[in-house]
């Protein structure tokens, strides 16, 4: 393992919350322990179900263990909607996000909020920034939308009364082409002038001080890449990256190892200049975003993504979503494993590594006091 971490890291919110504080100083220690899994919306479905009590879990199915870190998503909460923008009611998110946190696990938060100019979804990527600052054509609508943002944000309470802390990862991957606030739709300064007003609304005027914020672009090349965007050591404590292995379900061998090689060299590159940047910058490093749909290799667990992570000290890696069956592009959309898929024994091998932790690992450390 790389050296490590001793480095005394501080909030970016010096009125952040007691547990807040007590969250981002024991991530800070968990770093020496292991490498959390996380998984997203993995209490909200998983392949063919959708769970309307919030204990069932993929990923508790195959290792009789829930993730540690939990990953869901807040678009559409800017409208006031019931539910965000993968069908998941927010009535019951809320009540997910306080199983987590009353269980002591780890809540990770994003927001695919759609685009304030035409009111399409976040990957229309029509310039929106310059209109949401203040002055802007769009500056009151984004105001509200926030405002709703804020409303739930501030709802998350635990069992014992105390605000939930939530580590909070807007605007990511902004340097790919893809959403409205990416580099095709915006320089990095307006980037940066979008994601510290944002901050700044949420801290200084909504009051908000349970979030732990988080920067991640996705997948790069250099240090200088990876900073373009940077909004500043002041509103981000976390900073990490998204990078998926792509090949079909269908590859053939040859073409499942030519995937393999490419995605890990380009994580061993990543984590390589995170580690750097972490430790120069004083934040605690992540690999917010991974998988491979479908998982068609049945020893990607141990063979394709611990070789990769197992050196490197990072919080923790979170695959995506175990939508299901997508009939719009007829495919199954998945990134965790579920009973019975062919990478599932794997997993339990992945799981019991002494370098990995899960919900029953993370339990022992009491993280929120």
């Amino acid at each position: 393992m790389q050296m490590v971490f001793a480095q005394k890291m501080e909030l970016s919110d010096k009125k952040a919350t007691t547990e807040t504080k007590n969250l981002y100083k024991n991530l800070q220690k968990l770093l020496n322990k292991g490498i959390m899994f996380g998984h997203q919306d993995d209490l909200a479905y998983g392949v063919n179900w959708k769970n309307p009590d919030g204990k069932r879990s993929d990923i508790k199915d195959v290792v009789n263990d829930y993730p540690a870190v939990f990953g869901w998503d807040l678009g559409h909460i800017e409208y006031g909607n019931a539910k965000n923008l993968d069908d998941v009611p927010f009535d019951k998110m809320k009540g997910y996000i306080k199983s987590v946190y009353d269980m002591g696990g780890i809540n990770t938060i994003g927001w695919h909020v759609d685009n304030p100019n035409t009111l399409k979804n976040a990957w229309d990527n029509t310039k929106a920034i310059n209109d949401v600052l203040p002055g802007g054509s769009k500056q009151v609508v984004y105001k509200k939308w926030m405002d709703n943002l804020a409303v739930f944000l501030k709802s998350l309470k635990g069992s014992d009364g105390k605000q939930i802390p939530v580590l909070f990862r807007p605007y990511h991957e902004m340097n790919g082409s893809w959403f409205w606030w990416g580099n095709k739709s915006a320089t990095p300064e307006e980037y940066v002038k979008l994601y510290r007003y944002t901050v700044d609304y949420l801290k200084n005027k909504k009051h908000i001080h349970n979030l732990i914020y988080t920067y991640s672009p996705n997948t790069f090349q250099t240090a200088a890449e990876f900073m373009q965007h940077y909004p500043g050591d002041d509103v981000v404590d976390m900073i990490g990256f998204d990078n998926y292995q792509y090949a079909s379900p269908t590859a053939t061998d040859s073409v499942m190892q030519d995937s393999r090689i490419k995605f890990q060299a380009q994580i061993k590159n990543g984590l390589t200049i995170l580690d750097s940047i972490a430790k120069a910058h004083k934040k605690i490093p992540t690999f917010a975003e991974t998988g491979l749909e479908a998982v068609p290799d049945k020893a990607w667990w141990t063979k394709t993504l611990w070789p990769i992570i197992r050196d490197y000290k990072i919080s923790y890696v979170l695959v995506w979503r175990n939508h299901g069956w997508k009939a719009d592009e007829n495919k199954f959309h998945y990134y965790g494993p579920y009973l019975g898929h062919p990478s599932a024994p794997d997993f339990q091998k992945f799981h019991d590594f002494k370098g990995t932790l899960f919900q029953s690992d993370l339990k022992k450390f009491n993280i929120y006091k």
